[in-house]
């Protein structure tokens, strides 16, 4: 693989096309991010196939403090993984 930690090594990767519910461009969020931003817009879009917790405003009533203090930890790691992978991949695959 290109970068160390690739996930596809453990399971494929897919791509997801949504529409921005603000201005209607095409958003690409890949199957293993929690979030996705509008180039357009700015608009955050989520991943609410990984978890509800990360959008819903209703969650921490839903699943309690603990637990959502703790999936939101894991979402926020995630997204700094994800960060650090886009700062190494080469930029000739953007």
């Amino acid at each position: 693989m290109i970068f160390e930690g690739c996930q596809s090594k453990s399971k494929q990767i897919s791509i997801e096309e949504r529409i921005c519910p603000n201005c209607g461009n095409m958003i690409e969020i890949f199957s293993v991010d929690t979030e996705a931003v509008c180039d357009k817009c700015g608009f955050t879009v989520y991943n609410d196939k990984l978890s509800c917790v990360q959008w819903c405003k209703y969650a921490r009533q839903c699943v309690g403090d603990k637990m959502y203090e703790n999936m939101m930890e894991v979402a926020r790691r995630n997204r700094e993984k994800q960060q650090k992978r886009l700062k190494t991949f080469p930029a000739s695959f953007l």
